[in-house]
């Protein structure tokens, strides 16, 4: 899938499914606390911390894919096209990380 087209899609589900998109400051930190899940799962898992019994049967995928839907919902609402965003970032990194990263002696 495209992000346009996923930004399509959130958009219609949005519509048809709920009702309205919430204002930004709910949906930022509806992201917040996305995140926050996202990030208890890699703490647990892949972290130090000892999972919880309750915890093993979360998808990280799942929780992943909570935080892509409310990035999107924030792009949308805020009139920001992801895939042109993506592109312009993806080449500001390019160019100001031309060596840097392979000049870090702390990657190899």
């Amino acid at each position: 899938m495209e992000i346009s087209e996923a930004q399509k899609k959130v958009d219609q589900w949005i519509k048809k499914v709920g009702v309205r998109y919430f204002n930004e400051l709910t949906n930022m930190t509806m992201l917040t606390e996305e995140v926050g899940e996202v990030a208890r799962i890699i703490a647990r898992r892949y972290g130090e911390q000892s999972e919880k019994e309750s915890d093993k049967n979360k998808d990280l995928g799942d929780e992943l894919a909570d935080v892509l839907f409310v990035l999107i919902c924030l792009a949308n609402q805020t009139g920001v096209d992801l895939e042109e965003a993506l592109e312009k970032n993806i080449a500001k990194k390019t160019d100001r990380d031309a060596t840097r990263h392979k000049e870090n002696k702390k990657l190899f």
